[in-house]
């Protein structure tokens, strides 16, 4: 996190700003968006586009229209119609880039439909806000015990206040439908605000909790990916990769999405291979494909009579054969089409991070064995010269 509120306590852990990535001076925000034509000034016959984007919890942003006039810049915390009373969010974005945003989302670019921005945010109402949200993980827990208590199967996974404090949006998941309306009437009761239900996919609440993925790094969901789309075993086929559930799964349970990240390209290099399933056609026998090879473009093949023997073959050569089988003919044997490649010792091993030899630790340090024997001695000398 990288704004002033992101302080330290008093024995140096970090305290952090406990806004989940939805702080004021916009140094820690999710799925920003790069206002390029903030130094661009519009022709003089166009009026400047009314609309707004507002980014609320979790990286949830929506339009408004800003009929008031304000003077609105990116990182001005605003009071927001809602239903009822008003909501608290951060501007992320103004000017014509919103239009841009609400074509890109396929939403209408008619401002009248849109709700309003009533003001900027006193110290009232952030007070009031920030009590809101400091209480969210209290309801959480409470909202859980109240689930548990009545034997539903659903598990809540967030809770969101409204700004003023009149609503509290709770986002759960579940494999079936839940009826829920005993919960709620128990959840007004111990909460005494206005409470609405909304269920999520289980991609959608990993991206609204976050984390960090088997890469290292923060998930796609929680950061830039904002659609997502369906993944399917076949795109791991596609790509030569062992069907693990436990590897190829993300921290939703489902498939990971960087599955899609390079499957064109797979595709692309697969459309020069002929089919895995494929039989060469030789006067020694008939030939099948055992494994491929995607970077090298090579494609191994056995003997149906000789299974353990395997024969490594380019994929041109391959295609060259298959030719020839579609004419009627066929050749003699498959490894008249091998060739021989001989690798220099040179690219056997190469030194890409720069470590040193494998056995440096193996040779003796010669130079501090030394130094630690005249120590040693030294040490000796002045003992036995003191008892002496």
């Amino acid at each position: 996190m990288g704004c002033t509120s992101c302080t330290t306590g008093a024995n140096g852990q970090p305290k952090g700003c406990r806004n989940n990535g939805t702080c004021g001076s916009d140094g820690c925000n999710k799925l920003t968006v790069f206002d390029w034509l903030s130094n661009m000034s519009l022709p003089g016959d166009q009026e400047p586009f009314i609309g707004v984007e507002i980014r609320f919890k979790n990286g949830r942003k929506h339009f408004y229209k800003n009929s008031e006039g304000l003077t609105l810049s990116i990182g001005d915390v605003v009071a927001t119609e809602a239903a009822p009373g008003h909501d608290i969010g951060i501007v992320t974005l103004t000017g014509e880039l919103v239009r841009v945003q609400m074509k890109k989302k396929k939403q209408t670019t008619d401002t009248e439909a849109l709700p309003k921005i009533y003001r900027k945010a006193t110290q009232k109402d952030i007070d009031i806000w920030q009590k809101c949200r400091s209480k969210e993980l209290t309801v959480q827990k409470e909202s859980r015990e109240i689930a548990i208590a009545l034997g539903l199967q659903m598990k809540i996974s967030d809770v969101e206040y409204q700004g003023d404090g009149s609503k509290a949006i709770f986002y759960y998941t579940a494999e079936e439908r839940v009826d829920f309306r005993q919960l709620i009437k128990d959840m007004a009761r111990a909460f005494s605000t206005r409470i609405e239900m909304k269920q999520v996919g289980f991609r959608q609440e990993a991206a609204r909790l976050g984390g960090v993925g088997s890469c290292g790094r923060e998930l796609c969901c929680s950061t830039w990916l904002t659609d997502f789309r369906s993944v399917n075993t076949s795109a791991a086929r596609y790509q030569q990769l062992s069907l693990n559930p436990q590897k190829l799964a993300g921290q939703c349970g489902k498939l990971k999405c960087c599955l899609n990240y390079e499957l064109d390209t797979y595709l692309e290099a697969l459309d020069e291979f002929p089919r895995t399933d494929i039989k060469l056609n030789t006067t020694k026998g008939t030939a099948s494909c055992q494994k491929i090879d995607i970077f090298k473009r090579l494609m191994w093949f056995a003997y149906d009579n000789d299974g353990m023997n395997w024969h490594e073959l380019r994929v041109d050569k391959v295609n060259e054969i298959v030719a020839l089988n579609k004419k009627g003919k066929s050749v003699a044997s498959i490894e008249e089409y091998i060739e021989d490649v001989v690798v220099p010792d040179s690219e056997l091993f190469n030194n890409v991070v720069g470590q040193d030899s494998l056995t440096r630790f193996d040779q003796p340090k010669t130079r501090r064995n030394k130094r630690r024997k005249k120590k040693r001695s030294r040490s000796r000398n002045r003992n036995s010269q003191r008892n002496g």
